[in-house]
């Protein structure tokens, strides 16, 4: 009887494990104002392989593993919802439908560029998909949906996308749907900034090319932001090989190494939120020593053949939070230049990616 309570009470608590690594968000989509239910409308996680689309009553559930995720509500002819989620509940999600004005579509004719692709499409490949050896190997399927406007004046070049960018990375294995917000780049100081919504799927294949990927995953994982930031979270940073300087507050061309950066000045411990906070004031230089820089990395920034790691640099707009899962946000107060600025889709992973136990 004892052996069997023993059972019980192992099943009871492998139960509650497994329940407290995951949780589940379910919820309508409507119109904003018919308060209609919106068949089919699309539900994802920004940047993961999880999603989903609504039944004929607008419904529709998502089970996520523990951490944190941008919330992607889209339907054609209405305007894109983002919900930030880091724990169970239920949303009704209000779309509103997009209508544009005389004003921008005058605008929108004027400064577009007619024979836009083949004057810039070279260009926003190499700066949106990326110009290292994985983003060679990445197919855009679909480039009759971008549309390129140049406004003299401010001298900068804007790509809108009509329908979501189809992406055959064929170097990780990913089939990528993504909704791109805007691509500007600015000439006048040689900086692009874009952002968008993206979903991956998982390509078929035989087991010998599934292997291929795998390898060629766990590779682009290793020295990432996405390894950054878990390395954080589980205050690994030493012993995954992180180093991490800040710009001297006298000498704008002095870096000093940051010996404990789970000093309180400038990180937040993990509490009740699950999720840990970091900032620093100053300019960080980023050093992942575990690998050598690529060849291709060296040659485009210019940097001396000896150079021994990658390195980043990065400046905080404001406060990071950071989830278990490597999300964080907000991401638009996190500017990165050198490595990881060289490292743009075809070689980012989605958030629920787990690289092999060693």
């Amino acid at each position: 009887m004892q052996k069997l309570r023993f059972l019980l009470f192992l099943v009871a608590s492998a139960f509650s494990i497994i329940s407290a690594a995951q949780f589940t968000i379910n919820g309508k989509v409507l119109d904003s104002t018919s308060r209609e239910p919106l068949l089919n409308a699309s539900v994802f996680c920004q940047n993961t392989t999880l999603g989903t689309v609504t039944n004929s009553e607008g419904e529709f559930s998502l089970t996520l593993k523990s951490g944190g995720y941008d919330l992607i509500f889209s339907y054609t002819g209405y305007g894109t919802q983002t919900i930030r989620v880091t724990e169970k509940g239920t949303l009704e999600v209000l779309l509103k439908k997009e209508e544009k004005s005389l004003g921008e579509v005058i605008l929108t004719n004027t400064f577009e560029v007619k024979n836009g692709w083949e004057k810039y499409g070279d260009f926003f490949i190499t700066n949106f998909i990326g110009a290292t050896p994985n983003s060679e190997k990445c197919e855009l399927l679909n480039p009759e949906v971008l549309k390129f406007y140049f406004y003299k004046k401010s001298n900068r070049l804007k790509i809108l996308a009509t329908e979501p960018i189809q992406i055959a990375n064929h170097a990780l294995g990913y089939n990528l749907r993504y909704q791109l917000d805007s691509f500007v780049y600015y000439y006048k100081i040689d900086n692009y900034i874009y952002r968008g919504f993206c979903l991956y799927t998982e390509m078929e294949g035989e087991d010998s090319i599934k292997n291929v990927w795998n390898t060629a995953r766990s590779q682009a994982y290793e020295g990432s932001k996405l390894h950054f930031m878990r390395s954080y979270y589980d205050s690994t940073l030493n012993e995954d090989g992180w180093a991490i300087e800040m710009l001297d507050e006298n000498d704008k061309k002095k870096f000093n190494w940051i010996t404990n950066p789970y000093d309180t000045l400038y990180y937040g411990a993990l509490d009740s939120t699950m999720q840990i906070e970091f900032w620093y004031p100053r300019v960080l230089s980023i050093a992942y020593k575990n690998k050598k820089p690529e060849q291709e990395y060296l040659k485009k920034m210019k940097l001396p053949k000896e150079t021994l790691y990658p390195i980043s640099f990065i400046e905080l707009k404001n406060t990071i939070a950071v989830t278990e899962n490597g999300y964080y946000y907000d991401q638009k107060d996190w500017v990165n230049q050198g490595y990881w600025s060289w490292k743009n889709v075809g070689d980012q992973l989605p958030y629920d990616y787990v690289p092999p136990e060693e």
